[in-house]
């Protein structure tokens, strides 16, 4: 620890005092939502410090801990980035949330074909259905469930969502899949999506027990609960 400050570590000792509130700022949302949203705001300011300033001393802090540090400048984003071979921070999404990251993957790669710079958003009703189109033997789950689930993918920051002014009906709620959702369950080609998909289907008469998808910075309490890589 610094002998001026017993809150601040001894190899940070080069950070001026007036940073130094920013960059707790930063680490917090990264190791407890895995993700920075710099679009707008104080969120603004503090991704452009990061960039600008402490990109090396985020991405050295972040390494021992398995995590690696994504700046993604087209949608002024910060990701910690688990490692699954040397992180040892993860918890785990449910079958549920993994079924519907898989869902949400699928719309974000079919947008991203045709066009590289809108954002992808999509509506609950449009989601539902997708759901239906994609697992044809897995009912989709009740809508309250589906807000619940979605919930818990807001609060990492890999979707936002948004109701249109006068909107009543879930349904018609917007959800924005963020950049950093492709990149938590990354998949080389929709062959390899298609497979993992096809983990899922109870049609199958091997019953094969699919790992879920890896939760960034998610506390270990969850261990126990399916895992995605």
């Amino acid at each position: 620890m610094n002998d001026s400050d017993p809150n601040w570590p001894r190899f940070w000792a080069d950070v001026p005092v007036t940073d130094r509130a920013p960059l707790r700022e930063i680490l917090a949302d990264l190791l407890g939502r895995g993700t920075l949203l710099g679009d707008d705001g104080a969120g603004r300011d503090l991704f452009l410090l990061a960039r600008d300033h402490y990109r090396e001393h985020l991405a050295d802090y972040l390494a021992p801990l398995g995590l690696e540090l994504i700046v993604d400048e087209d949608f002024y984003l910060l990701q910690a980035r688990p490692r699954p071979e040397t992180c040892m921070l993860l918890g785990q999404f449910t079958k549920d949330e993994t079924l519907l990251l898989l869902v949400l993957w699928r719309a974000w790669d079919d947008h991203r074909t045709s066009r590289t710079t809108d954002s992808v958003v999509l509506t609950v009703d449009e989601l539902w259905n997708r759901f239906r189109e994609t697992f044809e033997n897995i009912e989709p789950p009740e809508k309250t469930h589906l807000d619940q689930l979605l919930a818990r993918l807001k609060r990492h920051r890999l979707i936002r969502t948004f109701k249109p002014d006068g909107s009543v009906q879930l349904g018609e709620t917007r959800i924005e899949i963020l950049p950093s959702l492709p990149r938590v369950i990354p998949f080389d080609s929709i062959e390899s999506w298609l497979a993992r998909v096809s983990l899922y289907d109870p049609a199958d008469d091997a019953e094969i027990e699919p790992e879920p998808a890896d939760s960034p910075a998610e506390p270990s309490a969850e261990a126990e609960e399916p895992a995605l890589a």
